[in-house]
């Protein structure tokens, strides 16, 4: 190992350098921000998705109660057709 290297890499990190930046001028530059009429749409659309349920009560509502009824009833048939179908999808 060279010490002669350390050395002047140890003086590069130690000397700072003064900031030598000039402003030029006072122009004074805004930015502007337009949204189309598209755009407007989607944030109208998204905001109403976002404050909506995930669940549809309409369509859970009953078939809780029949669960806790203890009347909910699946066919056997109709489940094994609909997983076949659903593997039959994925392949």
């Amino acid at each position: 190992m060279r010490i002669e290297a350390y050395t002047q890499v140890q003086q590069l990190y130690g000397t700072k350098k003064a900031n030598t930046t000039k402003k030029t001028g006072t122009a004074s530059f805004s930015d502007q921000v337009q949204i189309s009429s598209i755009g407007k749409d989607i944030q109208t659309v998204k905001s109403a998705v976002g404050s909506s349920s995930d669940i549809r009560e309409e369509l859970t509502a009953p078939i809780k109660s029949a669960i806790q009824n203890g009347t909910y009833d699946v066919s056997n048939e109709s489940f094994a057709d609909k997983l076949l179908a659903k593997y039959e999808e994925m392949r």
